[in-house]
């Protein structure tokens, strides 16, 4: 049986027909620093009309409040009908819409003769007005329970720090074990997460003078929601939870709060109904089945709103450690037995006394009929079950750092940085190792998305593990890193030699070539000057073009995909020698024109007429004019034929290197053109040599 309450207060009728319960205050020692302390208390307003069809009560202003419900006497008649609140803003005087309130809460299993029908109280805010109605939903006029009430709800100021966060046992109720508790275990499988105390958020425990009541173990953790409103400010958490705590106390005229903890939407966790939060204390949360459960409540409503991730993460550790304290996994299931015969949301029915199988982590309205935890957060129950019992769901690795992958293999110098993710909330994740050839060799807190190795010369497999704070592992699929710290090498160094095409004083045309090869796997060769370009791997020659008379150095790196490189570079000096350099024989004219090197060209229609030049270099080219009336020339090297060259073309063209010769070293050469006299179209003009 409940004891009567002891407040310090009297009962004040106002003359708006309001009864205010005047609650005592915090523990001394919570005095708040540079904020005005202010008591809770609970304000009760009749709703009035004709006792069939409709209660209600006109736009009332108030004194400050902030949660509201409806109760009505008797703890077992339900309220057939629909309640719905109005408020006004305390800041900005505006009325709200109308909220209806949930009125399928939960009802004690053994009411007491003094305990009320009530429903789930709706966090509004600060607020100094009210208007509420209460009417049957299918509009017949029968008769509403008696005493039908308004409640509100002031949750007061209690101190400025109540976010405080407790050690898990609070000393406060360290006196209330007894030897009637051994059978709770004192060890959980997964560690307890942090949660902040009653004294932390402010509770008055004179409130809950009884003793508490333990069960014999916990076998099931069932989900609910609060209602109300979902855009409350995370500091206002704890004047909420005291604001529920003082409506299960002092309306419903339970012995506590009903839940044994409470969440936010931060993630915050407060210690609910008192009795140790580690052992099988008795709640007032899921009708029928408190004896053999714990009840969970998230902050807010949540019937089209999701709950975010950070109060699923908080439920989700609050369940397994719960669970974890009576050796449960949180994804089973468990027979419970019925302390009442009823249905729950879903119309199914349950005998009293008779066994029925839930999952470990149930909602509200799997056990009892109601909406609660509403649709959002119960679609989401299958998250918090993974999440509770584990292991790390869709780890996986999102890059390496400090190596370059090959096809399906990594290549580095040695030093990586493995960095991972997975949808699992860090909260509920123990650790994270970096693995090398099944080894670990580098463990993080669950909180850590990266790491550093060094990796020894050599072939290896890397990979991530991650341990649920239930002890299960996963473990991401090996990855392939090499260790290679030998540079690449250039087989054949890079090297300039001529090319065809147009030729300018300005722009000689080159070819740049190269071999570049690395023993375990080539990246690409970059040229670093005169200009930046990149190649691929098998790359081994590019054109350019090089200015006359200037010696210009190509340097060349070869990367692999370690990321070692080798430079290597070439230097050469385009050199053009006029036609007038030349040692000639036969008939030959001179022309002038701009479009010729130098303003001037040698041009000859006789057969036989020849042109010599003799220089050093490696590389030589033959430039000359061409057009749709020009001939055929012979091309002589060091005395011997070696080509016969065409300088027709449908178009003229001017300065054209229209043959080129490169030989492995630089020496000294002879180059000779011959005019061969073709029939019709004799004549042929040249431009000069140009040789490297």
């Amino acid at each position: 049986m409940r004891r009567a309450l002891m407040l310090l207060g009297a009962v004040v009728m106002g003359s708006s027909g309001m009864a205010s319960h005047a609650l005592a205050g915090p523990a001394e020692g919570l005095s708040a620093q540079g904020v005005e302390k202010r008591p809770v208390k609970v304000y009760d307003l009749a709703l009035k009309g004709p006792t069939t069809g409709k209660r209600e009560l006109p736009r009332t202003e108030t004194t400050q409040f902030s949660l509201v419900g409806v109760s009505w006497t008797g703890a077992v008649k339900p309220l057939d009908g629909t309640a719905q609140v109005r408020t006004r803003s305390l800041q900005s005087g505006v009325w709200s819409a109308w909220h209806d309130l949930e009125v399928d809460a939960s009802r004690a299993e053994k009411p007491d003769a003094e305990m009320r029908g009530a429903s789930a109280p709706l966090w509004v805010g600060s607020s100094d007005g009210i208007q509420a109605q209460v009417v049957h939903e299918d509009g017949t006029t029968a008769a509403l329970p008696k005493g039908l009430e308004v409640n509100l709800v002031d949750p007061g100021v209690v101190t400025d720090v109540e976010a405080k966060v407790s050690k898990p046992e609070p000393a406060a109720f360290a006196a209330e074990r007894t030897a009637s508790q051994t059978s709770a275990t004192e060890e959980s499988t997964v560690s307890q997460p942090p949660v902040t105390s009653r004294a932390g958020w402010g509770a008055d425990e004179s409130l809950s003078p009884d003793p508490s009541e333990y069960n014999a173990d916990v076998k099931a953790v069932f989900v609910h929601h609060t209602d109300g409103a979902n855009d409350y400010s995370c500091t206002e958490s704890a004047s909420i939870v005291r604001g529920i705590y003082a409506y299960h106390t002092q309306v419903n005229k339970w012995n506590d709060i009903g839940y044994h903890f409470l969440v936010d939407k931060c993630g915050t966790i407060f210690e609910g109904r008192k009795g140790g939060i580690d052992k099988p204390v008795l709640g007032a949360h899921t009708y029928g089945f408190n004896r053999e459960s714990a009840g969970i409540a998230v902050l807010g409503r949540h019937t089209s709103a999701g709950a975010t991730d950070a109060a699923l993460a908080s439920v989700s550790r609050v369940a397994a450690w719960k669970l974890g304290l009576h050796g449960a996994d949180p994804a089973g299931t468990v027979s419970l037995t019925a302390g009442a015969t009823q249905t729950n949301y879903f119309g199914k029915s349950f005998t009293a006394g008779t066994k029925y199988t839930f999952p470990r982590i149930p909602a509200h309205r799997d056990g009892y009929n109601t909406q609660c935890p509403g649709n959002s957060l119960y679609a989401s129950l299958p998250t918090i079950r993974t999440w509770a019992a584990g292991p790390v769901q869709n780890l996986k690795v999102t890059s390496l750092s400090g190596a370059t992958i090959s096809g399906s293999t990594y290549y580095t110098k040695g030093t990586v940085t493995v960095r991972w993710s997975a949808t699992t909330p860090s909260s509920l994740i123990k650790s994270f190792e970096a693995l090398v050839d099944g080894t670990t060799v580098s463990k993080t807190s669950g909180a850590d998305t990266a790491t550093s190795i060094t990796l020894p010369a050599g072939s290896h497999t890397v990979a991530v593990r991650a341990t649920h704070q239930s002890g299960k592992t996963t473990t991401t699929a090996p990855l392939t890193l090499v260790t290679d710290t030998t540079p690449p090498a250039f087989t054949a160094k890079p090297k300039l030699s001529l090319r065809t095409g147009t030729v300018n004083t300005t722009a000689v045309p080159v070819t740049l070539g190269w071999k570049a090869t690395d023993d375990k796997a080539l990246r690409y060769t970059k040229l670093l000057s005169p200009a930046a370009t990149t190649f691929n791997a098998t790359a081994t020659a590019s054109s350019h073009t090089a200015t006359s008379g200037t010696t210009t150095t190509w340097s060349l790196q070869a990367y692999d995909y370690a990321g070692n490189y080798r430079t290597a570079s070439a230097s050469a000096t385009p050199v053009i020698l006029q036609e007038a350099s030349a040692a000639r024989s036969g008939s030959w004219t001179v022309r002038s024109s701009t479009s010729y090197l130098g303003g001037k060209s040698y041009s000859s229609r006789s057969k036989g007429a020849a042109l010599t030049w003799t220089f050093t270099g490696r590389s030589a080219s033959w430039v000359v004019s061409r057009a749709s009336n020009y001939g055929q020339a012979y091309v002589y090297v060091d005395g011997v034929k070696v080509s016969t060259v065409d300088l027709k073309s449908s178009t003229t063209l001017y300065r054209q290197a229209i043959w080129t010769k490169t030989w492995p070293t630089s020496a000294r050469h002879t180059v000779k053109i011959v005019v061969v006299g073709t029939s019709g179209r004799p004549t042929i003009t040249t431009d000069g040599l140009v040789y490297l």
